[in-house]
């Protein structure tokens, strides 16, 4: 089994309590075959993660979607704390490699088994919530998951708002879309970006998110509102 060091590289923080890392890495499993190796799993650590998990992404989506209703956030938020998506970013850390687990669980391929991968996930958030506080394993959350996060879309919509909306317009005739960056806001670490989607000289939508590729998406969402209002 790989060494823990290794592990906080992936994921590129330190912890001060090594021993929360240790807990987060314990399925309930390797308790039931190894009495008295440690004294809790990592189960407790993963309801604390999921709640922050859930925070975390909650503030993101009302900062950046400022144009979504309630529904909208909730269903976007849904599918990015979802367990498969969580398993799928534990996938990339290689978080089953760590897992220490009974026999039986790791015979029945339980180190690559979704919810053991989502769950464990949810744990080293909890775990470093607790060594470095919220801020830190907010941070942690959005930056692992910010190839989904960059791929999120209105609910329900084109997975790729840019595309569909250059579709449409090349539909009508018309040139293909520009996107231009018109607002920056805020301090380094909380940047603001207001985009605009211009067709023929002429803007169409505007979009704001945390990042300007979030922010055409948004604009592209938006002039694709405006295009359904106009037919």
């Amino acid at each position: 089994m790989p060494d823990h060091d290794s592990l906080e590289e992936r994921l590129d923080i330190s912890f001060n309590d090594k021993n929360l890392l240790n807990q987060a890495l314990v399925h309930s499993s390797f308790l039931n075959e190894n009495p008295g190796v440690f004294t809790e799993s990592n189960e407790r650590l993963e309801f604390l993660g999921d709640a922050i998990i859930g925070s975390a992404i909650a503030a993101e989506l009302f900062s950046t979607y400022d144009s979504w209703p309630e529904g909208m956030l909730t269903s976007g938020r849904s599918s990015l704390v979802q367990g498969d998506t969580l398993a799928r970013v534990a996938g990339r850390l290689g978080l089953g490699e760590y897992l220490q687990m009974g026999r039986g669980e790791e015979a029945a391929g339980g180190r690559n088994r979704s919810n053991n991968l989502a769950a464990t996930f949810e744990a080293v958030v909890g775990a470093h919530f607790l060594d470095c506080g919220y801020d830190a394993a907010a941070d942690l959350v959005l930056r692992l998951l910010k190839p989904e996060l960059s791929e999120l879309t209105e609910p329900g919509a084109s997975p790729n708002p840019k595309s569909l909306l250059q579709e449409a317009i090349q539909a009508r005739g018309q040139t293909a879309p520009s996107y231009r960056i018109v607002k920056v806001e805020g301090q380094d670490h909380a940047r603001r970006f207001t985009a605009e989607v211009v067709v023929d000289g002429e803007p169409i939508g505007t979009g704001t998110g945390s990042r300007k590729a979030l922010a055409e998406r948004v604009a592209a969402v938006d002039a694709l509102k405006t295009m359904a209002g106009d037919s």
